[in-house]
């Protein structure tokens, strides 16, 4: 058991300060080859952007393994590019399929359980607001961390509730693409190096929190064990779907009896649609 904790000390923090390049790297070659962003959640920049924004301010309270924080520059390294190549290359609103793939949560407009996203979060047309948003947050924990830091008494508790949010946001990454993955009822656009990557850092990272000599603060193990149940959960979806496109039912061949008006753009039928089958040919 010693030869395999002192392997793991050495390999875990090597395979995590790369994970987050390796990756995605096979996602964004893939996007930019197809130049479409279609079944690739938005809201996996998102998520690791801010998650790992918010696991460096934790870094001076808690001084965690250090390894864990070169892992934080790695991922927003490897996920500002993400999101650069996804928003360039997301498909038009009006495109078959394209409006519901490109936002994050396709399928649903309305977001999950049928709730809008307040000023319509994360679903911007225009890519600004986007980069805006990321440098506020770096600007708001900036100045936060001025303020509090010289207080000794209040720094711990901030510093851990900066350490709680960051990691608990984290934790959530595998949730768009979860729903997403049941709501189209395929992984079509989800690469399987990526599941295959998640599944593999969940396995080194639960073998190296948990028998690590170096410091690994408890908000790293909660939260990396339910990213590790939710990753094998999408898993599974992948097993059952496979990555084949949405399995679409066959329309009925219906021949329009009457007339039809234009309604912005679209054909709308007025009256009785008679079907093929009832029509009779002399």
């Amino acid at each position: 058991m010693g030869f395999f904790t002192s392997l793991a000390g050495i390999a875990a923090p090597l395979f995590l300060i790369t994970s987050p390049i390796f990756s995605y790297v096979d996602q964004a070659i893939s996007m930019r080859r197809s130049k479409s962003s279609a079944g690739f959640s938005l809201d996996i920049p998102l998520i690791m952007l801010v998650a790992s924004i918010f696991r460096i301010f934790y870094y001076p309270g808690a001084k965690y393994d250090v390894a864990l924080l070169i892992q934080s520059f790695c991922n927003i390294l490897m996920q500002v590019i993400l999101l650069k190549i996804a928003l360039d290359h997301r498909p038009a609103p009006s495109s078959r399929g394209g409006g519901a793939a490109a936002v994050p949560f396709a399928g649903s407009s309305d977001g999950i359980s049928g709730l809008q996203r307040p000023y319509n979060f994360w679903r911007w047309r225009s890519s600004k607001p986007y980069w805006q948003f990321l440098l506020y947050v770096f600007v708001v924990l900036t100045a936060l961390e001025l303020l509090i830091a010289p207080f000794n008494s209040i720094y711990p508790a901030y510093s851990a509730l900066i350490g709680y949010i960051g990691l608990s946001v984290e934790a959530t990454l595998p949730l768009p693409q979860l729903y997403a993955n049941a709501q189209s009822k395929s992984c079509k656009g989800f690469r399987f190096s990526v599941l295959a990557s998640w599944l593999a850092g969940d396995s080194m990272k639960m073998f190296w929190f948990f028998t690590a000599t170096t410091e690994i603060p408890l908000a790293f193990k909660l939260c990396g064990v339910f990213q590790a149940i939710c990753d094998a959960l999408i898993g599974i979806q992948y097993l059952v779907y496979g990555s084949q496109g949405p399995a679409v039912k066959p329309q009925q061949e219906w021949e329009l009896a009457g007339k039809t008006t234009s309604l912005n753009g679209w054909q709308t039928p007025v009256g009785r649609r008679t079907s093929i089958a009832e029509k009779s040919f002399d």
